[in-house]
């Protein structure tokens, strides 16, 4: 994606948290337990709220993002996905989901280095943050309700 103007990257960025929603709505409608729907349900509500923090935020409103860092476990990192599937467990799915937030990190990390403008540098770093706080959240619910348990 070649990044223009402020407008542009948020539109981009919205289109890909829709995309999100989407893919987490048919999700929910493919799971068999109801566990794996709640927690696919809370997924796509972050997504919906990730997706209004974008259309509220402004270019004023970026100069007073605060980026923190997030830190990363890393556990995804090391596990294979399983596609999406009706009879997926609660593991496959948190390992889909944070492999998921991985991709999106690596995607607005890329974009951040190629960022001219401080601005847009700085709205992407912010959406780093986001999606690493997203896989922050998935890697702990993975850490303590798989490898804690076994």
């Amino acid at each position: 994606m070649e990044t223009k103007t402020f407008g542009q990257v948020i539109e981009f960025a919205i289109l890909r948290e829709e995309d999100a929603i989407k893919v987490y709505g048919d999700m929910v409608e493919m799971a068999e337990t109801p566990g794996l729907k709640t927690l696919l349900a809370e997924l796509q509500n972050e997504e919906r709220n990730h997706k209004k923090l974008l259309q509220d935020l402004t270019e004023e409103k970026v100069e007073s993002l605060k980026v923190k860092d997030v830190i990363d476990l890393r556990i995804s990192d090391y596990l294979v996905e399983e596609p999406p599937s009706a009879d997926m467990n609660f593991q496959d799915l948190l390992i889909l989901a944070a492999k998921k937030e991985q991709m999106a990190v690596e995607l607005y990390s890329s974009l951040a280095e190629k960022a001219e403008q401080e601005e847009l540098r700085k709205l992407f770093e912010f959406l780093v943050m986001q999606e690493k706080s997203h896989k922050l959240k998935l890697e702990k619910e993975y850490e303590t309700r798989v490898l804690d348990e076994n």
